[in-house]
């Protein structure tokens, strides 16, 4: 139940390179299942949804070995397809073992995956894909256990673009018999990033990253390597770190494409944004503007950096409304950065953000309940006068290597005491 203690002030400046991706390498290694054999993955961030990943890998069977950001997987020895409530509990992500697991032995049994708190997450899209793969699920008693003597392929029709389902359903469908459609199916960069690692391994998925994605079920996968994407939401939180202190920052082992959405509402609020062919440099105005923006699925702007706006437009001229439609609880931050000051009303029943601008925040202990709510209180330390205290630190952890050691790179001054 770590802290970190950020005392304002400091004008971020200079150049960094960006780890590889939560949301990218997660169903990674869940897919790792499916080849019955070894996969290398290179530029793996070392966070605990990693650490908790790898674990749930081990307790399958697997043999995971670690050196630096490289994991190795040899899924050959999994010989379980349940996973333990206790580390089911500890992240989301660990509802996409379901679609591996079933794909692999015919049978999954994972109990209601955990993570941070924000909202409902409905994992009705996840069921309805595998059963019309032909997955039989029974859900009792906080567990899902699903059995399939043969998943054959169909088009399905997702109600809503959900991330999760989207993954489940190709990682189901990779080795089912015939053909696969995912219609509505989730955009995100990551979802064609799982798609890469899958067709390294043998598989057959076209049209990932767009609305229609199509899977040809394959007898079987080999061995594969692959380098994780660079992480674009730590992108996008360390480009607003910038904008807050009013920086001058430049990011490597960045795609462009990936963060436009997060891009174009810097630009919006006054920042200067240069973009390269592997980096982003953002130089920050004197005084940030007002904007308005609305959480959307891709190409959408991102949820996940939703915090961490709303943490820096609590600076900006003028009065900013931030409309949340993907998570309706992810509002818990709002209060914490009242506390050091912000000018946040909430309606829409917390839905919605009235922001105005204010000219400083000040210092206070102020308390992380989620993974980008924390980091948006790391941020708004960065521009308040004295000495903010962040705590706990673990929601922070499951998603930024080092960030402390990170924007100290940059400049500021951070201290994590673990």
């Amino acid at each position: 139940m770590g802290e970190y203690y950020v005392t304002g002030g400091c004008r971020l400046s200079g150049e960094l390179a960006v780890h590889g991706g939560k949301n990218a390498v997660l169903p990674i290694l869940a897919a790792c299942m499916l080849n019955a054999g070894e996969s290398l993955l290179t530029d793996c961030p070392n966070i605990s949804d990693t650490r908790d990943t790898i674990e749930i890998l081990q307790t399958l069977g697997c043999k995971v070995t670690r050196e630096g950001s490289t994991i190795t997987v040899n899924s050959e020895p999994a010989d379980t397809y349940t996973i333990a409530e206790e580390l089911a509990r500890k992240m989301r992500s660990s509802i996409v073992f379901l679609g591996s697991l079933l794909a692999r032995f015919g049978s999954a049994s994972v109990s209601y995956p955990g993570g941070c708190v924000l909202g409902l997450r409905p994992i009705d899209q996840h069921i309805k894909g595998l059963r019309e793969l032909g997955a039989r699920i029974i859900d009792e008693h906080g567990f899902l256990t699903c059995t399939a003597s043969q998943l054959i392929g169909k088009n399905i029709t997702l109600d809503y673009p959900s991330v999760g389902a989207t993954q489940n359903i190709m990682l189901a469908a990779v080795l089912a018999k015939g053909t696969t459609t995912i219609t509505n199916a989730a955009m995100e960069p990551e979802i064609a990033e799982l798609a890469k690692f899958l067709n390294a391994m043998g598989a057959d998925v076209t049209g990932a990253g767009e609305p229609t994605i199509t899977i040809h079920g394959v007898k079987e996968l080999r061995n594969a390597q692959h380098r994780v994407m660079p992480d674009r939401i730590v992108a996008g939180t360390y480009l607003v770190a910038a904008a807050i202190t009013k920086g001058d920052i430049t990011l490597t082992n960045v795609f462009g494409s990936d963060i436009r959405p997060v891009t174009a509402k810097l630009a919006e609020a006054g920042c200067e944004i240069t973009e390269s062919t592997n980096g982003l440099r953002l130089v920050a105005p004197p005084k940030l503007r007002a904007i308005r923006l609305k959480t959307q699925p891709h190409p959408g702007f991102p949820t996940d950096m939703q915090q961490q706006f709303t943490a820096m437009l609590a600076l900006a001229d003028g009065t900013s409304i931030i409309e949340e439609t993907v998570f309706e609880a992810r509002n818990s931050h709002i209060p914490e950065l009242c506390r050091m000051r912000a000018n946040i009303t909430q309606v829409n029943d917390g839905r919605t953000s009235v922001i105005q601008g204010v000219p400083r925040l000040a210092s206070a202990s102020v308390s992380s309940h989620d993974l980008r709510g924390g980091a948006a209180l790391i941020l708004a330390g960065l521009a308040a006068e004295g000495t903010t205290t962040i705590s706990p630190s673990h929601h922070i952890t499951r998603g930024y290597e080092s960030i402390e050691a990170d924007l100290r790179a940059l400049g500021a001054d951070i201290v994590f005491n673990k």
